[in-house]
Parts: structure tokens; C-alpha cells; sequence
């Protein structure tokens, strides 16, 4: 089953509609009768969809039932699923959190935000870590959140290309750790992991034995099964100890010469 991705419709008409000023009429390039809708109705019930059932189960014709139309008739204001993919995610990037930056905020804090607020993001719309976003729709709400994200890193002795690289990697670290807590959520609405391991432990204890597997063994009995937030923080702080080292040691460089 292909991925869906972004950035595979028409560039041109996708453009259009990201752009589109307030109350513009639609112009998908295809006749058909107007119910009454918008484009942003139509993203707005789409991103809803998506929210309750994932992308899975977005499809047009699934779109027209809920907004109470025929299919054709929602091609009358998108020009398909793939254009309706890049609308719906600048919409939510649009809609994104952002905290303001105060004056003399440490650049840990304020990456630290950056972080927190795309996590804060996946979790109310899981269907973003299902969509590749190597070819991000170049909407008002893909630049404003680029914008607001590499102001974290503004001033902080990294270069242009730095900036954008580190929080390329930042947002890598955000989207495995959502991609991990999605799947234990889902994991867990069937059936918990007490449950997993009330059913499980006994014929692990059996087939493994702590002699066979000691480090194994210590490990796991430490951690005690998939705990996010320590995972989260741990991973947090390796990443911005590694942009410090980075910025202490170019300034102590700087400073030698």
C-alpha cells in the first residue's frame, strides 16, 4: 500500500489554494453544483475525519457523506485527495501553538518549546506522522511554523544552514517518539500491557530465565515495560547536550585563535 505524501498533487492549483485570499471562491478546474460549502469547510471536515479514523479512512467519498454531498461535488473546491493532503496539513500548522518568545529566554527553553509544541501537534492530529512530509506544501502555515521554530535557534552561534539542519533533527526526534507513543496507544486500546504481560511474563520466565539473558534481563526488570515521558526527556537532553557542545566548543575555537 502506497504512503501518502505530501507535495503529490499539482503544484500550481495546490499553490492557489494555499494562498487563496478569505472568502475567495473555489477554482478546481471542474464544473459541478455549489452546496453551499467552502474550501476551508471542506479541510476543516477532512482534518476532523482524519482526527477520529486516520488517513486510512479519509477518502473523498467518505468526505462527501460526513459534509452531506455527493463526490463530485467536493471537486468543485479541491481538485483531489493529494491537493486535500497539502491543504489539511498547512491548515493544522496554521492552527499550531505558538508560545511567544520572551526577551532573554535561555535557547534550551526556547528549543525546548519548539519541541513540546510539535509533540502537543501529533498528539491531536495522529495522522501527520502517517504522511511523508519530504516535500512540504509551501503554505502560510508550513513557512509561519518554519518561521516560529527557527527563531529557537536564532543568535545561538549556528550557522544559516545549521539552523535548519538542527531542527530538521529536532523534528526527526518529535516524529519518532510520536510515531512510538501512537503505536502503543493503539497497541493498548486492545489490549494494555499489564494485560500483555500478566499473559506473557509466565512463558517468558519459562523460555528465558535471567541466567540465559542477565543484561536483558536487568535491563527490562528496570525499565518495566515502554514508559514515554522518561524516553522523551532523556532523548531531549542528549540532543540539546549535543547543540551545546557544538556552540561551546566553536566559541572556546574562536576564543583560541
Amino acid at each position: 500500500m502506497a504512503k501518502d505524501r505530501s507535495g503529490a498533487g499539482d503544484p500550481v492549483r495546490t499553490l492557489e489554494l494555499l494562498w487563496r485570499q478569505p472568502g475567495e471562491p473555489a477554482r478546481a478546474g471542474r464544473r459541478g453544483p455549489r452546496q453551499g460549502l467552502s474550501p476551508d469547510a471542506v479541510i476543516g471536515a477532512a482534518v476532523d475525519l482524519a482526527d477520529e479514523a486516520g488517513l486510512a479512512a479519509l477518502t473523498m467519498r467518505a468526505l462527501a457523506e460526513r459534509l452531506g454531498v455527493t463526490p463530485m461535488t467536493l471537486y468543485t473546491y479541491v481538485p483531489g485527495k493529494a491537493e486535500l493532503l497539502d491543504l489539511m496539513l498547512d491548515a493544522v500548522y496554521l492552527r499550531m501553538e505558538r508560545r511567544p518568545r520572551a526577551a532573554g529566554d535561555p535557547w534550551r527553553l526556547r528549543v525546548t518549546r519548539v519541541a513540546e509544541d510539535n509533540r502537543d501537534l501529533n498528539l491531536r492530529h495522529p495522522w501527520i506522522t502517517d504522511l511523508a512530509v519530504t516535500r512540504p506544501p509551501l503554505g502560510p502555515g508550513v513557512i509561519g511554523k518554519y518561521e516560529y521554530e527557527l527563531e529557537a535557534f536564532e543568535g545561538i552561534g549556528l550557522t544559516d544552514t545549521e539552523m535548519d539542519a538542527a531542527l530538521t533533527h529536532l523534528l526527526g526526534f518529535v516524529h519518532a517518539n510520536a510515531l512510538a507513543a501512537a503505536d502503543d496507544a493503539a497497541h493498548n486500546s486492545r489490549q494494555s500491557q499489564e494485560d500483555w504481560w500478566a499473559v506473557s511474563g509466565p512463558v517468558l520466565e519459562r523460555v528465558l530465565g535471567s541466567a540465559r539473558y542477565p543484561l536483558a534481563d536487568r535491563v527490562g526488570s528496570a525499565v518495566g515495560g515502554y514508559h514515554p515521558q522518561p524516553i522523551w526527556d532523556f532523548g531531549l537532553r542528549c540532543l540539546l547536550d549535543g547543540l551545546s557542545h557544538l556552540i561551546t566548543s566553536r566559541e572556546a575555537g574562536s576564543e583560541a585563535r
